[in-house]
């Protein structure tokens, strides 16, 4: 991801016409869901205001994959109700949740044979008659999502001989040139090296659409994310800014870690681990 292009770029061709993505609203109202009787979240609360970038923060098991997927519409909650700009999920066609919600999800398979350019413009499908091939709007919106992503003549690469972080910007790329109002990620740094990691999360803090990710990294996710929403066993333990999440108290409560927390110059909370 090339530092700072975050104005106009892949999100200026919806459609192909040239509309920008109006940056949605996400409301999650007393989230409830399971499987096979298991309780995996409850009472799950969420506001993410257009064009913000909020943070599921949780130790592993916490439940920020399966909320995310329902963030998404890509599962059903079995209680509570999801809302993007006060219009239920469960009430939007498919294809219209396709164009305004995109989703990258932890590391996919490695064997499909695919190039980085088929990969990316399958983000485009939304957008296509059913069996129509790519235009050359697609082509293009794709090309440059890819240059964006920094990888430019990546294109006939096969998806099967990219490294971790690759494929991961590669699907990234995918995901932008949907032209969404939401972009939901699950833990998207994990493959990449610190370099990518910070171009990746100061993207999505300076994108127009509203960024929904799972981080586990608390530093990037107190530098980059204006609002943060702390898991524990399926349920919300805090939500606030940064600074009022992520408490040395609160932090030991979830994590059960000991850390020192101080206020850096930007009066974002910088998280330092004990040793002991």
């Amino acid at each position: 991801m090339t530092g700072g292009e975050t104005g106009g770029g892949v999100r200026d061709a919806r459609a192909g016409g040239g509309g920008c993505a109006r940056p949605a609203r996400l409301l999650a109202e007393r989230i409830g869901w399971g499987v096979a009787g298991a309780q995996i979240l409850a009472e799950v609360a969420l506001t993410a205001e257009p064009g913000a970038t909020v943070g599921l923060l949780g130790p592993n098991g916490s439940g920020k994959s399966s909320l995310l997927r329902l963030l998404a519409g890509l599962s059903r909650p079995d209680a509570g109700r999801v809302l993007l700009d006060d219009a239920a999920l469960t009430a939007l066609p498919r294809r219209a949740l396709a164009r305004r919600i995109a989703v990258v999800t932890q590391q996919a398979a490695t064997d499909v044979e695919m190039s980085a350019l088929e990969v990316v413009l399958l983000g485009r499908t939304p957008y296509r008659p059913r069996l129509a091939g790519a235009t050359a709007v697609d082509l293009a919106v794709a090309r440059r999502a890819l240059a964006e992503a920094g990888l430019a003549g990546f294109e006939q690469r096969r998806w099967s001989s990219l490294s971790g972080g690759e494929r991961q910007r590669v699907d990234l790329a995918r995901a932008l040139v949907q032209e969404p109002d939401l972009l939901l990620l699950d833990e998207p740094t994990n493959h990449l090296d610190i370099r990518h990691q910070l171009e990746l999360l100061r993207f999505l803090a300076e994108s127009a659409v509203t960024v929904v990710v799972t981080l586990h990294d608390l530093n990037l996710a107190a530098q980059y994310c204006d609002r943060l929403v702390l898991l524990r066993s399926g349920r919300v333990v805090a939500a606030g800014t940064p600074a009022e999440v992520l408490t040395a108290s609160r932090i030991e409560q979830v994590y059960q870690v000991r850390t020192d927390v101080d206020t850096a110059a930007d009066g974002r909370p910088r998280i330092r681990y004990r040793r002991t």
